[in-house]
């Protein structure tokens, strides 16, 4: 029996609710009907993935396989995916990565005597030496993908004469890469195991539930043991938890998931993303009352550290940059940035003095931890930024702050990357001692969010969108605290609505770009108080080649050929003016006939390299 959590662990569903990778899992294994459980947990997961789906239940020591490609309710509706009879089961809702999407593809995927079923997140790295060695065996392989060594490796050593659960952990030694991997076999014993992925376990009464994030399980128990490295937990007898490193049984502690289901619903909401949107004001306005004795903290280690990076991936990788402004600007610190995936040709000269700051939603980016691991491996210690305290880039680091935004089921961020900049902020008016300062103005920028998501302004922003939405590229450009704010702004708009969109610091416009001014090119432009003169230049480089200029800042210029007003906020424009961007790439997703919450190709949180 594992024991009790002696802590509150409300922050560990940010982990699991935030850590999203590649697909999404759900196993169950208790005392009512398994499929209507796993169908629901594939709903509530279906933001993960949405190539194919498909469910594997245990009934009459045989294995019931109902999967197709397509989204879950399409593939509901041509097979009932529900009506599976059994106790057991596992489903999954896939993202294409080894594989094209096809039926075959889709997950769970047999073993060739269609006696062991399994799920899985993650690249198994060698799988092709894997699959050669099982293939001279005489083993059968129907897909292309990567997850269908994993049942018939295991197949292999039960028929030298192993248990289920001990074929899965010797199978396991020999899987290279990553994974989160549920099986099941026609008996209806279950293993989970993870390597370098988020998996869940969720305990109820007499039942337990596997799963990529507790949104899966959470209407049924709040009761959760997040695995840690390397665990393999199964199902014989109750619930057993191996860990494979240790080479021994291990207990866990059970945590108290401290949020409801419905806050990882959309309510009254078309879309997550727009909810999330709506949810930004708020998100800034409890950061702002956040202890601050972390951000204090946090702030004597920089200022200890002899060579600082910050390093994130996509979206967080501008709040980053943002963040180096910020630090120059306020604190007068020198702060470099290097995307997370480039970090490891950086580590040379590293030492036990260096500090790296990495920021990911998630916390599960493989790129991300990658790169912290390559800093510690020179002897740096890492600082983290993350919504997901239970996450991995949580735990391998030497501290971390949580922001806790909570929630964000859309693919594409919102309010952890305002969230991000809000943090990096106060860290900054903390290296400067001042900051009270900066929680005050925190505060003002979170009542101009409130304007800015208001009814009207979101009308006024689609007014806009209306004109761009059938433009095939547009353009956007900044200065200081304003460049990176337009690359975020140009990757929500690419992300979402399709549209090719290109931000640059507004003075590179005359080193190449311009030439692809013309005629009703759109181009947005950010202005504040600080850089308005120096950005009129580059607003009139382009207006003079016929752009459509589009101004967005506090004060209107007879330039602009359409303007949205934002509120001058000083060091925290960034965050007042990302809004009525993300409100304008929705907008232009709508009409554009584009889904806003799950677009084409991505993943939340991409945890394979």
């Amino acid at each position: 029996m594992q024991r009790s959590g002696q802590k509150n662990l409300e922050a560990c569903f940010y982990s699991f609710i935030g850590a999203k990778n590649m697909c999404g899992i759900i196993g169950y294994s208790g005392n009512r009907e398994a499929a209507p459980i796993l169908f629901s947990g594939l709903k509530n997961l279906e933001y993960r993935g949405y190539d194919s789906c498909g469910i594997a239940t245990v009934h009459g020591n045989a294995l019931h396989l109902k999967k197709d490609a397509g989204k879950i309710d399409e593939v509901h509706k041509k097979l009932s995916l529900d009506a599976l009879p059994g106790k057991c089961g596992i489903a999954h809702t896939r993202w294409a990565t080894h594989g094209s999407v096809t039926k075959e593809n889709a997950h769970p995927h047999l073993s060739s005597s269609g006696k062991i079923a399994v799920v899985h997140n993650g690249i198994i790295e060698n799988f092709q030496k894997q699959k050669d060695f099982l293939t001279s065996k005489g083993f059968v392989f129907n897909s292309d993908t990567d997850t269908e060594v994993i049942p018939n490796m295991m197949e292999y050593h039960m028929k030298k004469g192993y248990d289920f659960i001990e074929a899965a952990k010797r199978s396991l030694k020999h899987m290279e890469g990553q994974y989160a991997i549920v099986a099941v076999n026609d008996e209806g014993r279950m293993v989970a195991a993870r390597k370098e992925a988020p998996l869940v376990v969720g305990v109820g009464n007499g039942e337990y539930f596997f799963a990529s994030d507790v949104t899966a399980f959470l209407e049924h128990t709040k009761n959760a043991i997040f695995l840690e490295e390397n665990d393999l937990a199964a199902i014989d007898g109750g619930l057993k938890i191996f860990n494979l490193d240790k080479n021994e049984f291990v207990e866990r502690p059970v945590s108290k998931i401290q949020w409801d289901a419905e806050q990882a619903r959309k309510g009254n909401f078309d879309h997550f993303f727009l909810k999330e949107i709506m949810e930004q004001a708020e998100v800034i306005e409890r950061i702002s009352k956040m202890d601050m004795k972390i951000i204090k903290e946090i702030a004597a280690e920089i200022r200890k550290a002899k060579g600082i990076f910050i390093v994130a991936c996509g979206t967080a990788s501008y709040a980053c940059m943002t963040g180096l402004y910020l630090f120059s600007k306020i604190a007068k610190t020198h702060i470099n940035f290097c995307l997370a995936s480039e970090f490891r040709h950086f580590k040379h000269f590293l030492s036990d003095k260096s500090l790296i700051i990495s920021v990911s939603q998630s916390g599960e980016t493989a790129d991300t931890l990658s790169a912290i691991r390559a800093a510690k491996s020179m002897g740096a210690k890492v600082i983290s930024i993350t919504n997901s305290e239970g996450s991995s880039l949580a735990r391998e680091s030497d501290r971390a702050i949580v922001h806790r935004a909570g929630p964000e089921i859309a693919v594409n961020a919102t309010k952890t990357y305002t969230s991000q900049l809000a943090v990096l902020s106060l860290l900054a008016y903390e290296l400067d001692n001042r900051l009270d300062d900066g929680l005050e103005e925190l505060r003002d920028a979170s009542r101009y969010i409130y304007y800015l998501t208001s009814d009207n302004a979101r009308k006024f922003v689609k007014g806009l969108a209306e004109i761009l939405k059938d433009k095939e590229h547009l353009y956007l450009i900044g200065k200081g605290l304003q460049y990176p704010t337009a690359l975020e702004a140009a990757l929500k708009i690419k992300e979402i609505s399709y549209i090719h969109a290109e931000a640059f610091a507004a003075g590179e416009l005359k080193h190449g770009t311009l030439a692809l001014v013309s005629e009703g090119t759109p181009c947005i432009a950010f202005t504040s108080e600080e850089t308005e003169s120096e950005m009129l230049n580059s607003i009139m480089e382009v207006k003079a080649r016929g752009a459509f200029v589009i101004g967005i800042g506090p004060k209107r210029s007879r330039a602009f050929d359409f303007f949205i007003k934002v509120h001058e906020a000083g060091d925290f424009n960034p965050i007042v003016q990302i809004i009525p961007m993300q409100i304008l790439a929705y907008q232009l997703a709508l009409l554009r006939g584009c889904d806003p919450d799950k677009p084409r190709n991505l993943a939340k949180s991409v945890v394979v390299k």
